[in-house]
């Protein structure tokens, strides 16, 4: 599995750990959703002014948020990884920013919530939803048992 880190931001230093980490909760993340070993995603660090323009454009709501994701699929509700696609996924856009004002906030580590915004902006791009209430309970759900597995506990 390809996990590509960038950064498009400047208020927070991306350390070596913190990089590895992200590949890391990826990997592990498609790992545990049965992902083809040749699925490609990329996870975008940003700051909240450029994810708040993102959720404008995007979104239509005009407020920083802690995560969005991007999929290169066509459109919601088709097999994740279909045999005759190209196993590109998407992308994870996370403000570190405001990761860092919410691990403050929820009283864990930076690594936590950059780790949960990864499980969170990953389990999206497969088609997982907490719009409604009982998506909203399997997604959850899935986001602790992945945390769990690579030992990001609250």
């Amino acid at each position: 599995m390809q996990v590509t880190v960038n950064s498009y931001q400047d208020k927070l230093e991306i350390s070596p750990e913190l990089e590895e980490l992200a590949v890391r909760v990826a990997r592990r993340t498609l790992q545990e959703e049965k992902a083809p070993p040749q699925t490609e995603v990329a996870v975008t660090f940003v700051d909240d002014q450029y994810i708040q323009e993102l959720n404008y454009r995007y979104r239509g709501r005009n407020e920083p948020t802690d995560v969005l994701s991007f999929s290169m699929r066509e459109s919601v509700g088709e097999e994740p990884f279909p045999p005759e696609e190209s196993n590109l996924l998407g992308d994870v856009i996370i403000s570190l920013e405001r990761a860092g004002a919410q691990a403050a906030e929820y009283g864990h580590s930076l690594a936590r919530e950059v780790g949960f915004l990864t499980v969170h902006g990953i389990l999206h791009l497969l088609g997982y939803d907490h719009g409604e209430e009982a998506g909203e309970g399997v997604m959850y759900s899935r986001q602790e048992e992945i945390l769990q597995v690579l030992g990001l506990k609250r």
